[in-house]
């Protein structure tokens, strides 16, 4: 029976005693005040700076690799994971790092499905299938595994500290019966283009982790949802906008407006929220890009006048990670072993690189520069006009 109506849902009584809460259909009714209307209008605009800063990168990639990662770090972050960028990126370039493997999984398990949804919208679009599909790829192999990584959860979920039941849990999402319809409702909103999307996305993301069909991994998810949805609009050129390092940086915020939308439908804070984090990350990631740019611009300048090449290919890997080995680079660049220890070298004598290691064999270098421009924290405020 129900229980009680709510502007954004209601709550359904369930014979163990708890209230689990349903979402009605998107879209709510919107009040567009003079605050949401700015608010929407400043990420606008800044988005649309951000995709013509992508589509103006000599080499794209050089953006969207490591950045990709940084998302993979904090979005994985928000659940609990403690793998910083620096060591995600010294351990594919090759080197020994402490933390657990099993964090750098969970995050590595990010990236690849992050990448795995970009290529596949190509042949399908936005979808509950692909949904599960990703889900399938973030979850294998890891702590969520037992979770049944590419299927829907058959039984009751919730949320709340360490030891709650569902009775005092602080938020039972539907109930496992629930999802066919409440799914199936979401899954056409996301068809529909009579919102602005940047509105239909925020909206989106916040019925998503309402619903939370999954038994793990609900958030990470959602999260890769929301970068995959910008693409496939054509409003990104490709995956160079992540509201993980926003989110991440006002976590307890985060929470408090997606609660404060199934507990009051209170939308417009939610909204103004989300935009204000797709406005400041799209100020973020272009200053980021344009800083690493400079950088590389300064570097290939320094080593024009090299007789070898390898230096200034050197430097284009290092765009793409900042941690290098000699053996990799060696792989990277299809010389021999002694060729890209001469690159290297000289790039350490250009103070481009350091040693990040002391050990004699296996010796880790690192373009500190750049790594330091891709771990500076989140921008949190404006950007001051120029």
């Amino acid at each position: 029976m129900v229980f009680r109506a709510l502007p954004s849902g209601r709550k359904v009584r369930q014979p163990g005693g708890y209230s689990a809460f349903v979402p009605d259909p998107l879209p709510p009714v919107i009040e567009w005040n003079p605050a949401l209307v700015r608010t929407l209008s400043d990420a606008d605009r800044a988005i649309g700076r951000l995709a013509g800063a992508g589509r103006g990168l000599p080499n794209p990639h050089l953006l969207i690799r490591p950045f990709v990662r940084r998302e993979a770090v904090l979005s994985s972050r928000i659940e609990g994971t403690q793998a910083t960028l620096g060591e995600l990126l010294a351990a594919e370039a090759g080197a020994a790092v402490e933390r657990s493997p099993a964090d750098l999984r969970e995050v590595a398990n990010y990236v690849a499905a992050l990448e795995y949804g970009v290529k596949r919208l190509r042949t399908l679009p936005l979808s509950l299938r692909l949904v599960r599909e990703l889900h399938a790829r973030l979850m294998k192999g890891v702590r969520g595994d037992y979770a049944t990584p590419g299927e829907f959860r058959r039984s009751q979920n919730w949320i709340g500290p360490a030891g709650c039941t569902l009775v005092n849990a602080t938020y039972v999402p539907p109930p496992a019966g629930t999802l066919v319809k409440t799914l199936g409702a979401w899954e056409k909103f996301l068809n529909d283009h009579a919102l602005p999307p940047l509105v239909q996305v925020a909206l989106a993301h916040s019925q998503f982790e309402a619903i939370h069909p999954f038994l793990d991994g609900n958030g990470r998810v959602g999260r890769l949802l929301i970068t995959l949805f910008l693409i496939e609009r054509g409003i990104l050129p490709a995956p160079v906008l992540y509201l993980s390092a926003f989110f991440e940086a006002t976590r307890q915020e985060y929470y408090a407006n997606l609660l404060g939308v199934t507990q009051r439908g209170d939308w417009g804070t939610w909204l103004e929220y989300f935009l204000n984090g797709v406005a400041r990350q799209s100020e973020d990631a272009v200053s980021r890009a344009e800083r690493i740019n400079g950088l590389l611009a300064r570097w290939r300048s320094a080593v024009a006048g090299m007789p070898s090449k390898g230096p200034a290919r050197l430097i284009e890997v290092l765009a793409e990670n900042p941690f290098c080995t000699i053996k990799r680079a060696a792989e990277r660049l299809g010389v021999a072993y002694t060729t890209a220890q001469r690159a290297v070298e000289k790039l350490e004598s250009a103070s481009i690189v350091t040693r990040a290691t002391d050990a004699k064999r296996d010796r880790v270098y690192c373009a500190k520069a750049i790594l330091d421009v891709l771990e500076e924290p989140a921008r949190l405020t404006p950007a001051a006009e120029s």
